[in-house]
């Protein structure tokens, strides 16, 4: 796909068309002033039925000029060219920021990788944004029409009434360590004659896993959340293993031994067992660890124990002290009867 082009007919342009031109892209990109730098040589050498190729060519291998004045127009045009792109260069390293945004986000989880083009731009007659990375486009909206690369089918979306506010932040779904890297933004200006691009912003995407401990009873359920519909196995490490053991396959169903459930986006380990104690880790279909859980399972508190069995010896002391008051008066008392008699 073309975004844009200099000129759609560079024979017919004018000194004065390609001046006019070359001017019209210092809100643009030096490659775009570069462009344009050498559509006017090109205008200037047809002014004076001369062949200009460019203006490396031009400065290395100056044409031979046979009209009076022709050979000054030429360096003339070309410090003009000079001054352009070196403006166009400064204007842009000065407007834009210097760096990428570095945005981190969990595997499986919404990214959203943000967009301004108001910044850059003070209006526009279409809304046209295109997503890319440094190899090839991956998202490109231009009012209704969308498009996004096979590999970001179904997870990408630019919501196009934030877009005409001037938020072309790009909202990536179901997040995977395939997508790590670098995206950078543009807006594509529709004018009478030629498309340019105007880049809006750089970010760079970093993913990262889920990574949890846990110390559960015995008898009580593990759930693991898979996080992904890309998860693709359960595995698991014994404490004072080093062996790995397929717990769970998507689609297999239930195994070890009916214990293992699948529920909507979780796997359920039923009564734990001391056993069960060691490392869980979903995998992608990649085998890329998508979470990692260490469980500790440990038997009812002893503490809670102790505490039950001490409830019934407090009943037990106090029948045993009544009985032993009960002696005492006894005998404090026999001698008095005793004595009655």
């Amino acid at each position: 796909m073309a975004f844009y082009s200099l000129l759609d007919n560079p024979n017919e342009c004018t000194i004065e068309k390609a001046y006019g031109t070359v001017y019209g892209f210092v809100s643009g990109s030096s490659d775009d002033a570069a462009g344009a730098c050498t559509a006017l040589l090109a205008a200037t050498a047809q002014a004076h039925n001369l062949e200009v190729q460019g203006v490396n060519q031009l400065a290395k291998q100056p044409v031979a000029m046979k009209m009076h004045g022709i050979d000054r127009d030429r360096h003339v045009i070309h410090l003009h060219c000079l001054w352009i792109v070196g403006f166009v260069g400064c204007v842009a390293s000065s407007s834009l920021p210097s760096g990428p945004l570095s945005i981190s986000s969990p595997v499986g989880s919404q990214a959203i990788l943000p967009c301004k083009w108001k910044s850059q731009l003070d209006n526009v007659p279409v809304c046209h944004v295109l997503w890319q990375t440094p190899d090839a486009p991956v998202f490109e909206q231009n009012g209704e029409q969308r498009w996004q690369a096979s590999e970001f089918e179904g997870r990408l979306e630019v919501p196009g009434e934030k877009l005409w506010e001037g938020d072309c932040s790009l909202i990536l779904r179901d997040v995977q360590f395939g997508d790590v890297g670098l995206y950078e933004s543009f807006m594509v200006v529709d004018r009478t004659r030629r498309k340019r691009r105007v880049f809006i912003q750089s970010v760079h995407l970093s993913v990262y896993d889920h990574k949890s401990k846990l110390s559960m009873g015995m008898g009580e359920d593990l759930v693991l959340t898979l996080h992904t519909p890309q998860a693709m196995r359960v595995v698991f490490q014994g404490r004072n293993s080093t062996e790995w053991k397929v717990l769970w396959m998507r689609g297999d169903g239930k195994v070890n031994g009916g214990r293992l459930e699948e529920a909507e986006g979780v796997v359920v380990l039923r009564g734990l067992r001391m056993d069960n104690s060691g490392t869980y880790k979903v995998l992608d279909s990649h085998g890329l660890s998508v979470s990692t859980v260490k469980l500790t399972v440990e038997e009812v508190a002893k503490t809670q124990k102790i505490i039950h069995i001490q409830d019934k010896p407090v009943g037990k002391s106090t029948v045993y002290r009544s009985s032993s008051l009960l002696i005492v008066f006894v005998l404090l008392i026999s001698p008095l009867i005793q004595h009655l008699l």
